[in-house]
């Protein structure tokens, strides 16, 4: 079984993921079915790795958004037919630069 220190670290590689072709702006993102398989995939990593966190863990880092990063994964995973990409990029951009600092910084 995965510790918490594991998951965070599951949580800052699938960012670092995404941003390897997030990089290539929201044009590219918007266009190209491959790289959105590979962010979602990636956001699930994250939501799941948050679902399994301790409750000591998400009680002392209550700065992270837990429940929003699960919502995120719930909503990829059962309710595929609601992803809306401008949504899911609104994420990549302004939501995941700060989740990464907050997570180095208790790494």
């Amino acid at each position: 079984m995965r510790d918490d220190r594991e998951r965070l670290q599951d949580i800052l590689d699938a960012i670092n993921q995404i941003e390897k072709y997030a990089a290539q702006g929201q044009d590219k993102f918007m266009e190209d079915e491959l790289i959105q398989t590979w962010v979602v995939h990636h956001l699930m990593i994250i939501g799941e790795a948050s679902s399994k966190m301790s409750q000591e863990t998400k009680e002392r880092y209550t700065d992270i958004p837990w429940v929003g990063t699960i919502d995120v994964r719930n909503i990829i995973a059962h309710e595929y037919f609601r992803v809306d990409f401008d949504i899911i990029w609104i994420i990549i951009r302004d939501n995941l630069p700060d989740l990464k600092k907050k997570i180095e910084d208790i790494l």
